[in-house]
């Protein structure tokens, strides 16, 4: 919103700053951080009262959790309201991309909301039923892709561009749209499922969105784009603006979710920003990277399909507990080393995805 105090630089003033991303990148992350510090603590209070019980601990689960009974959930709702005002605030608003991951996300916040509000409103842990779920989240995804092909340039329509063999595209057609609701889908749940420890998926998730910030800047410049041998897309650099004010208010959530949490983000929060990283991916054509720089969040999925698919067909376990990180509680790792070593494979996994920029 404030871009249009550009129009009033006549050149090398203080109103020329808002011409620049990376300017309104920094002032969306600092105002980002800034509401989370000042209003995180009214909002765990009210959370706090308004709960009562907090967010119900299942019974199946690692002994040490139902220590954190009371702990109120939704806090989602900073991290979001953090990073809505700021990307308003500082976002170039006629930009088509930055609405497309504005929408999924705010979508898959309201699907969270009313998961986390059905358990915490009936205390046990069974909320919106997953058909319902899948299904909305489903809707929201096809109108993603939807828009997004529509958006892109001609030459990247229906593209599907490959990492390294940056010369390679695969004319999916139509079939993108399909695909990538499956990109959007997954990376939501992925996300979703990783969210089990304190502090567990914020970091990976701002790690994740930084790269994918990074990338979208890079290939919404013709010169990096060129340079690097990587597709251009136009507008999408806006995107930074996006992924600064998340990381900023991520910042800010992650102050209150330090071991031990005051507040859980809960599916309010999971949801949309995996659901994020999804439409980021979509919209920079980067899908099959944000399986490398999001790769957490992929080996926290495939270890619940496994679990699930195995015991299905043998009544055994191949994990003592799934999603994975369960299954390191369960071996005796404390929370905090599961936590930490997980935020080092994600930072490495991040640094492998920034390096297919310059890989051919």
């Amino acid at each position: 919103m404030l871009y249009w105090l550009s129009s009033l630089s006549e050149g090398g003033d203080l109103f020329n700053l808002f011409r620049y991303i990376t300017f309104r990148a920094g002032a969306a992350f600092f105002t980002a951080l800034i509401f989370g510090f000042l209003f995180g603590k009214p909002l765990i209070n009210y959370l706090r009262r308004v709960q009562k019980k907090g967010q119900p601990i299942r019974d199946d689960g690692p002994e040490s959790h139902f220590a954190k009974a009371g702990t109120p959930t939704m806090g989602g709702i900073l991290i979001l309201s953090a990073l809505f005002v700021s990307t308003l605030l500082w976002a170039r608003l006629d930009n088509g991309y930055v609405w497309i991951v504005l929408m999924v996300t705010a979508g898959y916040a309201a699907i969270g909301f009313a998961d986390d509000y059905a358990k915490v409103s009936k205390n046990n842990t069974k909320g919106v039923s997953g058909r319902v779920r899948m299904g909305l989240g489903l809707a929201l995804a096809f109108l993603a892709s939807a828009w997004a092909m529509y958006l892109h340039p001609a030459d990247l329509t229906g593209q599907l561009a490959l990492p390294v063999f940056k010369d390679m595209l695969i004319n999916l057609g139509f079939f993108f749209v399909p695909f990538g609701m499956l990109v959007i889908v997954g990376a939501a749940n992925a996300v979703n499922l990783t969210d089990g420890l304190d502090g567990l998926a914020i970091m990976p998730v701002m790690i994740a969105a930084g790269t994918l910030g990074i990338i979208a800047y890079t290939v919404g410049r013709v010169d990096f784009s060129e340079y690097l041998g990587v597709h251009h897309v136009p507008g999408s650099g806006e995107i930074l603006i996006f992924v600064s004010a998340l990381t900023g208010g991520g910042l800010g959530f992650l102050w209150y979710n330090a071991p031990p949490a005051a507040v859980f983000m809960g599916d309010t929060g999971s949801l949309a920003l995996g659901g994020a990283l999804g439409a980021i991916a979509v919209v920079t054509k980067h899908e099959i990277v944000l399986a490398i720089v999001g790769g957490l969040f992929v080996v926290e999925a495939l270890s619940v399909i496994i679990q699930v698919l195995y015991f299905k067909r043998t009544g055994k376990r191949v994990f003592l507990m799934a999603p994975i990180h369960h299954h390191f509680e369960k071996k005796g790792w404390g929370e905090a080393q599961i936590v930490i070593r997980f935020w080092i494979i994600a930072l490495i996994l991040a640094l492998i995805g920034l390096a297919t920029l310059k890989l051919r």
